[in-house]
């Protein structure tokens, strides 16, 4: 029995990371003939990494009990998030050379290829949802005569949410801050990382049958969500942060304290929201405990 909300996140994670682990092996593949660069992309899709954002996607389909598949989308999420991360890694951006203990990917098969591994992972992400969308028919799925409607309002908020209105235009931001007053770096976390929760979100609502009138509510709901996730995420890092200069942490900027008021302004928003929403809170509700706990 799990002793901790610790325990209780990672017993609630781990099935939707094997689904995941499982996925990405019968995908790597697909994504074309085997190449130096395909394993570039393999490389880096198996670094490890707790697969939240897509396990999110299949969190909230399977909320919404109706049973439908949201995994190629799901999949689609982590070549999206995988693809930021080789991004940052580079020496023109962050200039990390290690990424999960491991050397990042651009030390291992240079800079080139991992520019490449970069659009061939986003490109291979569109088509996950193409072929999710393409899936339902034939099915039970409760929007089943509308698939083609739920192509294109996916493949709408995936481009919306990785261009320069997300997480692009986020590291844009980063890159050169025009001042590290709290909004200012509010909208670069929301542009840089909140924008890949709410399409995890919204791909796990879209796919998982939720009813679209909805979509709204639950893109708030991730916006909430996400940047809760963001400030106890900036909030664990304040002395890394600090030591290795990164500027961008909110809660160095404004401090523990504020920042700690903010992260439960946003999971109180987001509570609220998610009541106005038709699916099974409960695996949600312990992750925002778990969240909860992490910054005590």
């Amino acid at each position: 029995m799990p002793q901790t909300q610790s325990d209780l996140f990672l017993l609630i994670l781990k099935p939707y990371q094997d689904i995941i682990e499982k996925k990405l092996k019968v995908c790597i593949p697909q994504l074309g003939p085997q190449s130096h660069l395909r394993d570039a992309c393999e490389y880096a899709l198996l670094n490890g990494g707790k697969r939240f954002r897509p396990a999110l996607v299949l969190m909230i389909a399977k909320a919404l009990g109706l049973d439908a598949d949201a995994s190629e989308a799901a999949v689609g999420v982590e070549y999206f998030h995988t693809a930021s991360l080789i991004a940052d890694d580079l020496p023109c951006m962050d200039d990390d050379d290690e990424r999960r203990s491991k050397p990042s990917l651009h030390r291992v098969y240079g800079e080139s290829v991992a520019l490449l591994a970069t659009y061939a992972l986003i490109s291979a992400g569109y088509a996950c949802l193409a072929k999710n969308a393409e899936s339902i028919k034939g099915t039970s799925h409760p929007n089943v005569d509308q698939s083609d409607r739920l192509c294109v309002l996916a493949l709408e908020n995936a481009a919306y949410n990785t261009g320069l209105f997300g997480a692009t235009g986020g590291q844009f931001l980063d890159l050169s801050p025009p001042n590290l007053t709290i909004s200012s770096v509010r909208e670069i976390l929301n542009k840089k990382t909140v924008t890949l929760f709410e399409i995890s979100f919204v791909l796990g609502w879209i796919y998982g049958g939720g009813c679209l009138e909805q979509l709204n509510l639950v893109k708030k709901a991730a916006a909430h969500f996400g940047m809760a996730f963001q400030i106890a995420d900036d909030i664990g890092d304040m002395a890394q942060d600090l030591k290795h200069q990164h500027t961008l942490n909110i809660a160095n900027i404004c401090g523990k304290d504020q920042a700690v008021k903010m992260f439960h302004e946003e999971i109180e928003q987001f509570e609220s929201v998610i009541d106005g929403l038709s699916l099974d809170r409960s695996e949600l509700t312990s992750l925002v405990n778990f969240l909860r706990n992490e910054i005590v």
